[in-house]
């Protein structure tokens, strides 16, 4: 096996990286070893050195017009790359370090207002009601059960997504087993396989048991507890692009939500909204799964822009055009 094999095979068994990273890592190290044409490990390693790499980040953005962020990416995961090196004494230092990355535009998370989201829930509560679950108990395979069951799943994933402040990759991941409804909490698995547990709100437990009542129903058996959580109408277990689709589609209909809607807006959503409710960070932090209280300090962009926002409809000073109003 050669370099970039065994790494890869590295990050995905003992780092437990996800399939769509180690994909990632896999494609950007190819493409390097490509661009200086190392067709060997002695070679990719004597191509790992502070002239080539810089040539190909020029490469990067001047040729393949990458932007900082994507460039940025190239550069981390070769970064990566050779520190496992150091590590295997293949090298002695990274050279990586020695290239100076593009500055990046730092951009504020998108969220969704609560009042918006509010309104989604207000909209779809006929998905949960007891008469719709009833209804679909009684003809749970046909066309119109199909619809009822779909609509059901969709605002689960949307609750469960705002709710919990989980990752796509964690919703999917989600097993029967992991909602505890006697102690309210959800056990995840993160990340690196770190799990943590999350509050389990009444509203939302109530409505998982419903929902679980409906797969039941369609499966006409009684379900595993390390079954998946979520399933598709066809009890498959959910993937990515259902997600994002289910998303885009629920919150494409509430009028007032704009911009980009996805698993991961949801996230930012739930992070802003505690942090404006006056949550400390590291609360969140250990909420998020997030491995670095750096990366849960984005937040504080969003909460500082609400806060101007504020200052300047409150403040009598910024009200009246005072000298110190802006």
């Amino acid at each position: 096996m050669n370099l970039i094999g065994a790494y890869i095979n590295y990050i995905r068994s003992v780092r437990r990286y996800s399939e769509r990273t180690v994909s990632v890592y896999s494609d950007v190290l190819q493409d390097y070893a490509d661009a200086v044409d190392a067709a060997s490990d002695d070679e990719l390693l004597s191509a790992l050195n502070p002239s080539d790499l810089r040539e190909y980040q020029v490469n990067l953005i001047d040729d393949r017009k990458m932007s900082p962020r994507s460039v940025s990416l190239y550069m981390s995961v070769l970064s990566s790359f050779c520190r496992y090196l150091i590590k295997k004494e293949y090298l002695q230092s990274n050279p990586v370090s020695l290239v100076t990355r593009p500055r990046q535009q730092k951009r504020i998370p998108e969220f969704f207002t609560k009042e918006f989201m509010d309104i989604y829930f207000s909209s779809t509560e006929y998905a949960v009601e007891d008469d719709a679950l009833e209804a679909f108990l009684q003809e749970p395979h046909t066309q119109s059960g199909k619809q009822s069951y779909e609509k059901r799943l969709a605002r689960l994933i949307i609750s469960i997504l705002y709710s919990l402040g989980i990752r796509r990759s964690e919703l999917i991941g989600l097993r029967i087993e992991n909602v505890d409804f006697g102690r309210k909490v959800v056990k995840i698995c993160g990340k690196g396989d770190k799990m943590r547990e999350i509050p389990l709100l009444t509203s939302l437990s109530e409505e998982i048991l419903l929902y679980l009542k409906a797969v039941e129903a369609l499966s006409g058996s009684i379900r595993s507890l390390k079954d998946p959580l979520l399933v598709t109408y066809r009890l498959n277990p959910l993937y990515p692009m259902y997600v994002d689709r289910t998303v885009k589609s629920e919150l494409g209909n509430v009028k007032g939500i704009t911009g980009r809607k996805s698993p991961h807006v949801l996230r930012h959503s739930l992070a802003t909204e505690l942090l404006d409710e006056g949550s400390d960070l590291h609360s969140i932090k250990e909420l998020l799964g997030h491995s670095s209280l750096a990366t849960t300090q984005i937040y504080t962009h969003s909460s500082i822009a609400q806060l101007k926002t504020i200052y300047k409809q409150a403040h009598p000073r910024a009200k009246n055009g005072g000298k110190n109003g802006d």
